[in-house]
């Protein structure tokens, strides 16, 4: 059989280290939860009542992965780039209308993470009714750390998640306050999706978020999983 050709290079596999590891873990989408803390709901003027709401997720491309540590550029076309720290699920195993009662089986691991956004562009189109992908799904916008294997360990349901600017707190909430946890992220998500290895999960932020600028830097922590760092840089 002959060899494909392609008229350009295929994009790269983009990837997280492992912790304890020389490999990496691929990934395939990035699903991510929306106002899955109480507090930040109403900071964002849409409270959540779980008893008559569902969970509701947006996604962003593989590609807008960029490693902890790295120095990224302040994003085109916005003047109020903000920051959420958030719990990472790295899904290691194939999964479709999955009972929650199963969902840990799904779980490779656990990352911190930054959804960054350009909350301007959001709420933008949050009023017109229209997509989210301008203001969410954006290169460099989905920061994490390392992969670090669960090895079954039970479920995180609690442990503290804090964020802070140029040393400053931002963030501060625990795991606990999750709206809807991790089991039931997973068997909601599977419902519409056949998850995959390689998927990744960000459960949502607490509140608290905030802009930066050109020249801050970002900290934060996930208790348990470990410490995740962005430099923010000048525009291009």
């Amino acid at each position: 059989m002959s060899e494909i050709q392609y008229l350009w290079a295929p994009s790269p596999v983009y990837s997280l280290p492992v912790r304890g590891t020389g490999v990496r873990f691929p990934v395939r989408r990035i699903f991510c939860v929306g106002r899955n803390y109480h507090a930040h709901a109403v900071e964002m003027g849409r409270p959540v009542d779980k008893a008559t709401m569902s969970p509701f997720y947006f996604l962003k491309d593989a590609s807008t992965v960029v490693d902890s540590g790295a120095t990224v550029p302040y994003p085109a076309g916005t003047s109020n780039y903000h920051f959420e720290m958030e719990l990472v699920v790295a899904i290691g195993k194939a999964g479709f209308r999955v009972a929650e009662a199963d969902a840990d089986e799904l779980i490779y691991g656990y990352a911190a993470g930054l959804d960054m956004t350009r909350r301007d562009l959001q709420l933008v189109a949050r009023e017109q009714g229209r997509p989210w992908d301008l203001g969410k799904n954006f290169e460099k916008s989905a920061v994490c750390t390392e992969i670090v294997p669960a090895a079954g360990q039970a479920v995180l349901d609690k442990g503290a998640i804090h964020l802070e600017v140029n040393g400053e707190t931002k963030q501060r909430a625990d795991l606990s306050m999750l709206i809807w946890n991790i089991r039931e992220i997973i068997a909601d998500l599977s419902k519409f999706y056949h998850l995959e290895a390689g998927d990744l999960i960000y459960t949502g932020t607490p509140e608290g978020v905030g802009a930066v600028k050109p020249g801050d830097r970002i900290t934060g922590h996930v208790d348990g999983v470990g410490d995740i760092v962005l430099n923010i840089g000048q525009p291009e």
